[in-house]
This record gives structure tokens, sequence and C-alpha cells, in this order.
């Protein structure tokens, strides 16, 4: 168990009221030099980096996305070593600091620095365990909540002796590579259960739950072979398109980015749709995301209210709605959709290629059978995400006690021993990056879906 220092003393900052009594005290401006070389028109020469959640990383320029400016002669040169932060919009913005590993260009509106008479790596955990909590507050002024490049250089941070940051930037790595690999394990098991969820769907949707009944061939490829008894119909003729419009106003709405990929599941958020003009739904309508339909945002209504455009608004079935539902949610059918969208940026399906898809059609008895089995076994799945979820929560969690309470000594990891161990950075650790890309608000911009 890891103990605290002999002794402390005062040091006065508002997110840190004392350090180890054998700390120094140091200005950012002795520690860092600014760089503000620009790229200028060799940008075509330079790595477009970007600064996420997950540390400074390459951009996917391949299959990008996000916002890019229109050329990048603004933008910043960085260095392997360099700290780069951004001063503004902190309380928004998903990650404000990185230590670059890579050589390339970012945004001219962040702060490139190259750390002096200190270890880089201690001054990037000291400031990401603020970042994680925020606590540069107290430091930003205006609308912008920017904070003024002369308040940081002059703001002070604790230095410990330099061996003593070698041990603490040893300790950190060693721990954050064990913690970062039980959160791999963690979301790996997810992704099994998704891959499990999905197999178990497409296979109760298109085979049945009795395994001995005689098979036939449907004719339909995404289909495969489908009870006897069953009959295979085109989508429109057992489920109708409602093209009712109105008004947002003061509606209840789903948005797409209330409607959780693969699960079906509505998710309240306090973000605002711009839509005005909205499609109307009722209470037991399935909304089927046209956008990108390879994110399955598929959902069961449980009221009235309106959606998103994006959304194709299905009522009417002849037969037991939740097997649909769990039809329009199968892998299979899902693929097959993507495959018909138009649109390179923002691609999208439309219904006269959905509604002309053909499906499997088991008799009431059985659509209700399959329904209530997949309402079971999707439950227990998702129970079970849930648990393991909560488990990785959690390492967040310790992962983030544990580098504040090294970087600013409340933990003394002086004798600690530091076996071999093999790395595990935090980069490609989330399923999904946020990108926090700002543009250069002087050249203009263009957006890359």
């Amino acid at each position: 168990m890891l103990k605290p220092y002999n002794e402390y003393r005062y040091f006065g900052l508002p997110w840190l009221e004392e350090i180890p009594s054998h700390w120094t005290m140091m200005r950012n401006k002795n520690v860092l030099i600014e760089k503000k070389e620009v790229v200028g028109s060799s940008a075509n020469n330079y790595l477009l980096l970007s600064l996420t959640l997950n540390g400074v990383i390459a951009r996917d320029m391949i299959n990008a996305k996000g916002k890019f400016p229109k050329d990048f002669n603004t933008y910043k040169v960085v260095e392997p070593g360099n700290l780069i932060f951004c001063l503004f919009d902190i309380d928004e913005t998903p990650r404000t600091v990185g230590l670059s590993p890579l050589n390339g260009m970012i945004t001219g509106a962040y702060d490139v620095f190259q750390p002096v008479n200190i270890n880089g790596k201690y001054l990037y955990y000291y400031y990401l365990s603020i970042d994680n909590v925020k606590g540069l507050k107290p430091l930003y002024t205006g609308l912008r909540k920017v904070i003024n490049i002369q308040t940081f250089l002059g703001t002070k941070l604790p230095v410990p002796p330099k061996e003593e940051q070698n041990q603490i930037v040893r300790f950190l790595d060693w721990k954050l590579s064990k913690i970062n690999k039980l959160i791999r394990v963690k979301k790996k098991q997810i992704v099994l259960l998704n891959e499990q969820k999905q197999v178990i769907i497409n296979n109760a949707v298109t085979k049945g739950l009795d395994p001995n009944v005689p098979m036939k061939d449907s004719g339909i490829e995404w289909i495969g072979q489908i009870p006897q008894e069953w009959v295979v119909n085109r989508l429109k003729t057992q489920i109708s398109l409602s093209t009712s419009k109105k008004n947002r106003d003061n509606e209840f709405y789903v948005g797409m980015e209330n409607i959780q990929s693969w699960t079906g599941k509505y998710v309240s958020t306090t973000e605002i749709d711009s839509e005005g003009i909205c499609n109307i739904f009722e209470n037991n309508n399935i909304l089927f995301g046209k956008l990108r339909p390879y994110l399955a945002k598929v959902y069961l209504t449980e009221n009235n209210g309106v959606c998103s455009s994006e959304f194709l608004v299905l009522k009417n079935f002849n037969g037991i709605l939740r097997y649909m539902f769990y039809i329009l949610l199968s892998y299979k059918f899902i693929d097959l959709v993507n495959s018909s969208t138009y649109g390179a940026k923002m691609p999208r399906a439309n219904w006269s290629f959905i509604g002309n898809c053909n499906i499997p059609i088991p008799s009431l008895e059985d659509q209700n059978r399959i329904a209530s089995y997949l309402d079971e076994k999707c439950y227990k799945i998702e129970n079970l995400k849930g648990k393991i979820q909560n488990e990785i929560d959690l390492l967040y969690e310790y992962r983030t006690r544990l580098i504040s309470d090294v970087v600013t000594g409340k933990v003394d990891v002086r004798d600690i021993e530091i076996p071999e161990y093999e790395a595990d950075s935090d980069e490609t650790i989330d399923d999904e990056i946020d990108d926090n890309l700002v543009l250069d608000e002087e050249g203009g911009e263009m957006e890359v879906e």
C-alpha cells in the first residue's frame, strides 16, 4: 500500500494546497519554452496531428472525419516530446493537454511548448491530473474561457528532484500499462458479447428456435435457409411507412444521438437539435435510422412524439412488432441496407430499397416465441455488459486518482521497485476517439464527414 511523505508544506494553488516539504516551486515559464514555428507552404511535408482523449495522435486522412481548414499554413510544427495545450473552452474541451510522440503539425489555435529543466512526461502527468478534474478553471476569463498565455506561464507548479521525477514517470508508466491492459480485456469482452448477441438475433429471426424442423432455401442470399413453414415477403407488404410531418415545437423529440447503436435503447441528452420540421411517430412505431445505417439506430417507440427526418417511421406491422424490430436490428439486414447507401460524405439509405428488401415471415405464434426469446437473451447480455462497463469505469476512476496522488505528492513512490513489463499506452484504448480539432478561423473551413 502506498504511503504519504513524512512532511508537507503549504503550496497555495487552488487545486493543490500542499506538497512534500523537499519539493520546490517553479513557474511554467521556467520549464516551458513556447514554440511558434508554423509549417507555412510546407504543410504537405508534415503529419497532421490531433489532441484527443487518447493523447496526441495522427489523423486518419484516408477515412477523414471532422473539420479541416482550407489550408494548413498557420498550423504549428510539433516535435516528439513537445507539450500541447488547449488554453480555451476549458470546460467543454475533452482534453486540454497532450505529450506528442510524433513529428507533425497541429492547429495554430493550440500552444506548443518544449519542456526544459524538467522531465517532460512528469509535467504531462501533472497537467493531465489537473485536466481530469478541469482544475484550471480559476485561471480562465471571458465567454470563451481563455487562459492568457502570460497567466499560464506565470502559474507555479510543484517540482520534485530530477531523479524523483524520473521515478514518478517510471511508476506511472508501469501502473497505467497494467490498468490499460485490464481495460482492453474488458472492452474486448463487451465486443464479444455484442457479436454473440448479433449472432443470436440473426439466427433466431432467420432460422427460428427449433433446430429440428425441416428447412428450405429462401432464395434470398442474406436470409439463407428458413424453416419450411415460413414465407418470404417484401418489407413494405408487412409494414407501412409514415410520412406525416410537423414542426418540432415542444413535442417529445428523438434525435439520432438519442438512440444507442445496436441496442435500440433510448438515451436522454441535453443536446438541442436544430431541426424544425420533423417526422411524427406514435406509440409502438419503429424508427429506423437511414443516415449511416451501419450505426444500426433502430428504436421501438414507447409514446407519441416527433423525430429527426433521418429516421424512417414504420407502423402497422401485420404481426408481432418486436419480431420486426429484431429483424431490422439484425446485422445481416443492416449490412444489406448499408450496401445500398448513396452519398460519400453522409451515406443514406432510402425507403424504395429498404421497402423492397425481402424478410422471413414465420407464423404469429413463432414470431411471438422468437421475440420473447430474444427479449430474454438480449436482456441478459445487456445486463452483463453493464456490469463489465461498471468495472471499466472503476478502472478509469482508479487510473485518474492514481495519477493525481502520485504527481501531487500525496503518495511516495521513491522506493517502489519497478519490474520489467510490456508497455501499453492510452492510444486506441477507447472505441471512439473524440477529435478535438480547432478550426483556423481566419482561413475558413471545409467539413469532411
